[in-house]
């Protein structure tokens, strides 16, 4: 009976969207993901979960689109706790707190990630209210704190570099400056017009726009959906400039590769990547998504079609490779970029789809 009523459900999700995609089948694979990562000893070392950039930020992303679609009534165990595992972290104030094991540059740059990612996600734990809650109004604090107020890099914030593409390399605190602001343009405007809150704004919004000229056109596509909440992070002729370029990159397919998304420094012993990929797709249409451009522009149309037709029909992800190295087959690390591929892909065809448009 348990399997007459899964298999009735994975059917209906295939009729209600068309049968041109499944989004029940990335869930699935999402949440077996996720299950994967609470109990991996790498990823729970501080005694929970942390949250990565390719397997726990991204599902925290889309998650909550996907419980939309598919009318779950409640928060998956996992999104519940990586948001409990943020929110315990925030009195955790300093380095030491937070990486009591690393040495101290790890630790800097690990209360960076740990302090936005806190900050992002607990600020959208519930768009509707107008005010902050205790616990975000915390993890802003910690956020400020921790930005650089001097130097090259002032209005940044510490980040990983772990010559890890594409999200822990040393021009990635760009990235991680993007996802600063696109958390303080998440928050209510109760909070962003507080005038300490415009000054470390008006420091962050300088840093991006100093810094941008070098960056891959990845970390500026984070600058561009940051700017859709917070318009001052990207001036209106540099923004008109980065659209004309991602569409340039776009192949005649309606997808876009990694290497479009470059440069990239290549990485002795990665594997040899050619061709069309999931997560440049995905990531590319949902920032264009979130910049404004209509699902039903042809050129990004043509991306979603693409999207439809590469998810895997038996296991509802979309494939992708490491830029790194090659990894063994039954590791966890092999599979990440598929994880930040399937839910960036799904966020796409979310976002697109008419009354389903994600936070």
């Amino acid at each position: 009976m348990l399997f007459r009523f899964a298999f009735l459900g994975i059917m209906a999700a295939a009729i209600v969207w068309g049968g041109d995609w499944n989004p029940r089948l990335a869930a699935q694979y999402l949440d077996s993901r996720q299950e994967k990562w609470f109990s991996w000893p790498t990823a729970t070392a501080s005694g929970t979960p942390c949250v990565s950039c390719h397997t726990g930020a991204t599902y925290l992303l889309v998650r909550p689109a996907l419980r939309r679609a598919l009318n779950e009534s409640q928060p998956t165990r996992y999104e519940a706790g990586l948001l409990s595992a943020l929110r315990g972290r925030v009195p955790r104030k300093t380095a030491k707190e937070l990486f009591p094991k690393n040495n101290d540059s790890f630790a800097a740059q690990g209360t960076g990630v740990e302090s936005i990612f806190a900050a992002l996600f607990l600020a959208t734990e519930n768009p509707q209210s107008t005010t902050l809650a205790a616990e975000a109004e915390q993890a802003f604090e910690r956020m400020w704190s921790v930005q650089l107020r001097e130097g090259g890099a002032k209005g940044g914030f510490e980040w990983f570099s772990l010559k890890l593409d594409p999200w822990e390399m040393p021009e990635s605190s760009f990235y991680g400056a993007s996802l600063a602001a696109l958390a303080v343009g998440s928050a209510p405007h109760e909070y962003r017009d507080r005038p300490a809150v415009r000054e470390r704004v008006a420091e962050l919004a300088g840093y991006l726009q100093r810094e941008m000229p070098g960056q891959p056109l990845h970390n500026r596509l984070m600058t561009l959906w940051a700017s859709s909440k917070l318009p001052e992070a990207l001036p209106e002729a540099a923004r008109k400039a980065l659209l004309e370029e991602i569409w340039s990159k776009q192949k005649g397919d309606g997808s876009w590769n990694m290497e479009s998304l470059g440069p990239w420094k290549v990485q002795d012993g990665a594997p040899h990547t050619v061709g069309d990929s999931s997560y440049a797709t995905g990531f590319t249409a949902v920032v264009l998504e979130k910049a404004g451009v209509s699902s039903k522009d042809a050129r990004l149309s043509r991306a979603l079609e693409w999207l439809k037709a590469h998810q895997d029909a038996k296991e509802g992800y979309w494939d992708g490779e490491s830029m790194n190295k090659v990894f063994p087959a039954d590791s966890m690390m092999v599979l990440f970029m598929r994880d930040a591929a399937t839910a960036y892909a799904s966020m796409a065809l979310l976002e697109g789809a008419p009354g389903m448009k994600a936070q």
